[in-house]
């Protein structure tokens, strides 16, 4: 199992990334992803979810109406929509996937919201 992110960066407050995950190693349609973040000091904390088809996600408190995630299967690729980025949105992202029992976590993407 591969997780590989990317798309992060800086950005201005107000702002918006798109952050994608490309996927190898396993069904990809078959499982439930999500994403994930952990600001400098601070634990990890989920931020969005996604059913294997897609038809059902969930949110972070923190991030409902600016945040969205979204799959495509046929490319084997999760991604995050950010909108409207704040400072306390700076953390590293991570791709998420429980495979077998076992979780798996990707590399990693920096977003940074700062002016």
């Amino acid at each position: 199992v591969q997780l590989v992110e990317s798309g992060g960066g800086l950005v201005q407050p107000g702002g918006s990334l798109r952050l994608s995950c490309a996927a190898s190693g396993f069904t990809f349609s078959s499982y439930g992803m999500r994403w994930y973040r952990q600001a400098l000091g601070k634990e990890r904390e989920l931020v969005a979810s996604i059913s294997r088809a897609g038809s059902s996600t969930d949110y972070a408190d923190s991030v409902k109406g600016r945040f969205t995630i979204s799959r495509a299967n046929a490319k084997m690729t999760v991604y995050l929509q950010m909108n409207s980025l704040k400072p306390e949105d700076t953390a590293v992202y991570y791709c998420y996937v429980r495979w077998m029992s076992r979780d798996y976590w990707g590399q990693g993407t920096q977003v940074t919201v700062s002016s």
